[in-house]
């Protein structure tokens, strides 16, 4: 029997999370009404695709669920990702992307704060601080260019 009291047979996903030597256990990841680091990892960053190869950002270790903070009471999500190489390129267009992909995926209560891990990058300050002005990041997404970019990086892969 469903929620509204109809008999349907329709069955939700079974999902059962392990990390941290605990066990999540629940329906559907969708019905979830609260996030949680590892909500916010597996539900939608974790997919990310890297600009410069055909991997993604999970695979490439430039994200994992250890670098998700999370404040569900203060509405408050931190991502912290480390850059393939020291002079990465395109770490303004990662954080972008992980940027875009939170504010489209999660309700606009939350603050997102998007960081490059500490010593992990030549221009770590300025990288943190493009990644975190309102202004520059509206700028950079009224480029179409940079736009499409990080549209193909979100796009889901259906391998």
């Amino acid at each position: 029997m469903l929620l509204d009291g109809s008999n349907n047979n329709y069955t939700f996903p079974y999902v059962v999370w392990k990390t941290f030597g605990t066990n999540y256990v629940g329906l559907s990841p969708y019905l979830i009404c609260c996030f949680s680091f590892l909500n916010i990892f597996i539900n939608h960053i974790r997919d990310i695709k890297d600009p410069e190869h055909p991997y993604s950002l999970e695979e490439l270790k430039v994200i994992s669920e250890d670098a998700i903070e999370v404040d569900d009471h203060r509405s408050y999500v931190r991502v912290t990702f480390t850059p393939t190489v020291e002079h990465c390129t395109m770490a303004t267009i990662i954080g972008l992307c992980l940027r875009v992909k939170l504010i489209r995926s999660l309700p606009s209560r939350y603050k997102v704060d998007i960081r490059v891990a500490p010593g992990t990058h030549s221009t770590e300050a300025a990288v943190n601080k493009q990644l975190n002005d309102k202004e520059r990041v509206a700028a950079a997404l009224e480029n179409p260019n940079l736009l499409d970019m990080v549209d193909e990086c979100l796009a889901p892969s259906y391998e």
